[in-house]
């Protein structure tokens, strides 16, 4: 699906830089009315333009359903981890023996342009953005079971010192990291 999504993609690079590039200036150097309208090569960068979007589309429209699907799965929440979670340093009662390294997940989330809107409006009229809470509700909730994943994998009992970081990527996507250090405690 990647493949097939990746060729729409250069078909649709391919159709804008030549109805751009080629067609626009095609267009205004030849005035000749005994030439066609639009000549078959400008016709076909046009299908890929808008053949590639399609392919865009239609592509990520089934991974999305796949995703979704796979993601009615539960995850195990962070109640139901052996690992601990502490913003500090020190764990109360117990002893680090042995630290196992950096951990981190990873993340980056965005909604679809209908939420988008949505938000939109409220930002106009006030409000809490619930759109964007829940979105990075979600994307704080998987970037932290990628992390704690990681640390069992390690076999640390605890990570110490978590950090979570938000950016904006583009428009209304945004990534989320989630770190700290794994360790090993004492009994």
């Amino acid at each position: 699906m990647k493949i097939v999504r990746q060729i729409g993609s250069l078909a649709f690079v391919l159709g804008i830089f030549t109805v751009v590039f080629a067609g626009v200036p095609w267009y205004v150097i030849v005035p000749d009315p005994n030439v066609p309208v639009v000549p078959w090569w400008l016709q076909i960068a046009v299908f890929c333009l808008l053949g590639g979007i399609l392919v865009v589309l239609v592509t990520v429209a089934i991974e999305q359903r796949k995703i979704k699907t796979s993601a009615e799965a539960p995850l195990p929440s962070e109640s139901e981890s052996t690992v601990l979670l502490l913003n500090s340093t020190e764990i109360p009662g117990r002893q680090a023996r042995e630290i196992l390294g950096l951990v981190q997940g990873h993340t980056v989330y965005a909604i679809w342009l209908g939420k988008d809107l949505s938000a939109l409006i409220r930002l106009v009229l006030g409000g809490e953005l619930t759109e964007y809470t829940q979105m990075l509700g979600t994307a704080r909730t998987t970037a932290t079971n990628r992390m704690m994943a990681q640390a069992a994998r390690m076999g640390a009992d605890a990570i110490i010192n978590v950090r979570y970081m938000t950016t904006s990527v583009v428009g209304s996507a945004a990534e989320l990291l989630v770190y700290g250090t794994a360790v090993k405690l004492s009994e």
